[in-house]
């Protein structure tokens, strides 16, 4: 779909909006999903999916897996995040929602269904996994000895504390008996392709939605560290467990990944350049920081508007008329 830029002097404040929709198409799946998908195995195919596109991503595939192939699966999205269905577009998915950022019982009983589903895999049969941000909240399955009450004290102490993303995930990771790899091990024998779409610094498959489908580096010494640096309480069973690493997630190099493919269908960085290149196209400059601003929210906003006020007074770095963009993935400290 192709969209009419507005007039950028005239009225800057539509073609920001523009440029915003601009960026948001890019990420949707069913424009980039495609060149990804494998073929139809010998055996079942089996979907299984979790974050806030989860919706998007499972309408994308359903619209383009061959429909006289079979198709099966179960997703869990944000409450409020399924879009309206395409009028002709028979649903072969099941989709659910939960709660999002801190999990409820529904986000539970969504991943233990998900993780039921990988019973009974053979080596003939492929798991689609659907991933997006905002997985770890909604495919919550916390490890022995934690309650739902006490993954969801955690999961706000870890939101409010300041932790960066790729920390926050290393603690769900451990305390979870289905992220950080544990769900395509759970697969095996099976042959998992996971397509994801990115929401972090660095675009890391481990740290979107906390890695449910590849392995993890991070330990169970590095989960401890973390929450100490937070003061973040945890049950002193689930302390001892760490400190003995029986929580320790699936390592690369585990057999049971072998053969599985990651394909990383939209970016923060694509975005952020089809949303340069509609500004480009206008007769506009324009200029993306980086797609890895981290820090302190209100410290980065203070940066940027300073950077703005530089151009707009002084022409430094960059001439006026142009537009300044950016991505990431800030922190609030409550």
């Amino acid at each position: 779909m192709t969209m009419t830029a507005p007039d950028p002097l005239r009225d800057p404040q539509a073609f920001l909006l523009h440029l915003y929709r601009v960026a948001v198409q890019r990420a949707q799946p069913l424009h980039s999903m495609a060149q990804h998908l494998p073929p139809p195995p010998k055996g079942r195919t089996v979907v299984l999916g979790a974050g806030k596109a989860g919706a998007s991503m499972a309408q994308a595939l359903e619209a383009l897996w061959p429909q006289d192939a079979p198709l099966s699966g179960l997703v869990v999205t944000r409450y409020g995040h399924i879009p309206p269905r395409p009028e002709g577009l028979a649903q072969r998915l099941e989709v659910v929602e939960a709660a999002h950022p801190v999990p409820d019982a529904a986000g539970l009983a969504a991943a233990e269904r998900i993780l039921a589903l990988t019973r009974g895999l053979t080596e003939d049969d492929l798991v689609l996994c659907l991933i997006s941000g905002g997985g770890s909240a909604l495919l919550t399955l916390p490890a022995e000895g934690i309650t739902l009450e006490e993954k969801q004290r955690i999961n706000r102490a870890l939101l409010e504390s300041g932790a960066a993303i790729g920390e926050m995930n290393c603690v769900r990771k451990h305390l979870s008996r289905i992220k950080g790899g544990r769900l395509a091990a759970a697969c095996a024998p099976a042959r998992v392709v996971t397509l994801t779409i990115s929401d972090v610094p660095g675009d890391d498959p481990s740290v979107i939605a906390s890695g449910p489908t590849v392995p993890d580096a991070s330990t169970c010494a590095d989960a401890l560290d973390i929450l100490a640096r937070y003061h973040i309480d945890i049950p002193a069973a689930v302390h001892a467990a760490l400190q003995a690493g029986a929580l320790e997630t699936p390592k690369p190099g585990d057999v049971r990944f072998a053969g599985h493919a990651v394909h990383m269908i939209a970016t923060p960085q694509q975005s952020l350049q089809a949303a340069a290149d509609a500004a480009r196209a206008a007769g506009v400059a324009a200029y993306i920081l980086s797609d890895e601003m981290e820090g302190e929210s209100r410290e980065v906003g203070k940066v940027h508007a300073a950077l703005a006020r530089a151009v707009a007074r002084h022409g430094q770095p960059f001439a006026r008329p142009c537009v300044i963009l950016s991505g990431g993935e800030t922190t609030v400290t409550v």
